[in-house]
């Protein structure tokens, strides 16, 4: 609280500074190395892809690249844009592109991303603003994966360990914001880039406050130390004043991200398919989506999302049937005397989450399922549970572009250090099945492939399916030039501008 009045007293001195709130201290501002939400949040300032998505997430256009276009079907050519250069002044060239990719492959850097770039043969330099990139074969995520974030080669040429560099800290990018000063636990300040090839943004700063906790967010966002923020629908049913309304715009879409929970496939209490059936069937999804979202929500019935073209509208989500749920347990050797029994590790950076994993917890003891709780800080429960893969289950969410890629989730070689199959899911048909989907060309076809991988992973019940949010964000009126999209409101934030308090 104390924190919240020294901002409200300072706010004044900053009237051209956007004010944010962040969970978590991000732990590495680098594209690369960005796997948490806050890092990659904020690294989204600082660095630019060659593209990017349209404002309706529905076309790739040019980012660092002003021209793109396939010369056959494994060559892509990217013609840069000669006018954008580095925060300290420093040319952009074909060179950063090659190292960003020599650098993002080598066995020295532990990379989720690495994965995309899978089907690349060779990244070349044509000149200095000129990059040919061949693909072993046809790549249907080709593009998507340009959208990576670009390093710059003149700083860290000679960098003998990225995973641990001082750049992780103090990035250089070509983004629309630099990066001014970055407090762990207290303030991350960016200011505006003057040289950024876009133009210069019109909000001098961009603050974000690091408050782990809820409901100090949701106080600062209420009396507008904070200009933008998400809301919980509690929240915006029944917490939010008719002053504040007033005083605010609201957007509300359903998000590209689902909650679920994942088992810990390793271990041998999970192995047996009749244990994670019976699981999925002593949970009310529909009761969870009503307790917790007030129906700002819909039940999550796969590993792809609606409105995307690999989602199967033919699986439907299981009904709770505690009746079935005891009978596939008892086959499965568990009963009232030797009941079956695991914990829920989750954070506690998303305030739903660990209410989510209590109703999970009496949901479950209906079926007689014992269930226990730990609840972390976001960095500790990173560290200590889903980095090394320690842990029974965990309740997690994944946000997802519009294009999805199995390969990064449900292929058996995304098992490893730095992978995001998290829960260790092997399945020789999936792996076939998503190496024969990586190089198809014809998206009819592909789609269809998505969508039987998505009953097949239904079925082998890897996650609990949990739920979609309904993102809620709200925006001080103070703040205009805001255009909310398909994609959110954030794809034209350098056009923003904020209204002197008077």
């Amino acid at each position: 609280m104390r924190y919240l009045l020294l901002l409200l007293l300072t706010l004044n001195l900053f009237s051209s500074t956007l004010h944010l709130a962040t969970s978590a201290n991000p732990s590495r501002l680098n594209p690369l190395l960005a796997t948490d939400s806050s890092s990659s949040e904020i690294a989204g300032f600082i660095f630019n892809g060659l593209v990017k998505y349209d404002k309706d997430a529905s076309t790739i256009i040019g980012d660092l690249a002003t021209e793109f276009f396939y010369e056959d079907s494994k060559t892509l050519i990217f013609k840069l844009n000669p006018q954008v250069t580095w925060h300290d002044g420093e040319k952009f060239t074909a060179k950063d592109v090659i190292f960003t990719y020599e650098t993002l492959m080598s066995p020295q850097v532990v990379s989720p991303y690495s994965a995309n770039f899978r089907f690349v043969q060779s990244v070349e330099a044509v000149n200095d603003f000129t990059v040919r990139v061949k693909y072993k074969e046809p790549y249907f995520k080709a593009l998507e994966t340009w959208m990576m974030g670009i390093l710059p080669h003149h700083i860290l040429k000679d960098e003998k360990n990225l995973m641990s560099s001082k750049f992780n800290t103090n990035p250089i990018g070509t983004g629309a914001y630099k990066l001014h000063q970055l407090e762990h636990s207290k303030n991350i300040i960016l200011t505006a880039n003057e040289n950024y090839f876009e133009g210069k943004p019109k909000i001098e700063r961009i603050s974000f406050h690091v408050i782990a906790d809820p409901m100090t967010r949701f106080l600062m966002l209420k009396s507008h130390a904070l200009d933008i923020g998400s809301i919980e629908p509690m929240e915006y049913e029944r917490q939010l004043s008719k002053e504040f309304l007033e005083t605010t715009n609201i957007y509300e879409e359903i998000s590209f991200s689902y909650t679920y929970l994942g088992f810990n496939l390793r271990l041998e209490k999970f192995k047996d398919p009749k244990v994670r059936e019976a699981l999925s069937l002593a949970i009310n999804r529909d009761a969870l989506v009503e307790i917790l979202f007030f129906k700002h929500a819909k039940v999550c019935t796969g590993p792809f999302l609606p409105r995307t073209n690999a989602y199967n509208a033919d699986v439907k989500a299981p009904i709770q049937n505690i009746k079935e749920a005891k009978r596939l347990l008892k086959e499965a050797g568990y009963d009232e005397n030797n009941p079956f029994t695991f914990e829920i590790a989750t954070s506690n950076s998303s305030p739903i989450r660990p209410y989510a994993a209590e109703i999970l917890q009496n949901q479950l003891k209906e079926a007689g399922v014992v269930v226990t709780l730990k609840v972390m800080e976001w960095q500790a429960f990173l560290n200590m549970v889903v980095f090394p893969r320690n842990f029974d289950t965990i309740l997690l969410g994944w946000g997802l572009s519009s294009t999805p890629d199995p390969y990064m989730f449900w292929h058996s070689e995304s098992d490893k250090k730095g992978g995001f199959n998290l829960v260790g899911y092997k399945n020789p048909t999936m792996d076939k099945m998503i190496e024969e989907s990586q190089s198809m060309v014809d998206r009819e076809r592909l789609n269809g492939m998505w969508r039987e991988m998505f009953k097949i992973i239904v079925d082998d019940n890897p996650y609990l399916f949990l739920y979609i949010p309904t993102s809620i964000t709200t925006v001080n009126k103070n703040i205009k030039n805001v255009e909310p999209s398909l994609s959110g409101i954030w794809h034209n934030y350098i056009k923003w501008e904020k209204e002197e308090i008077k």
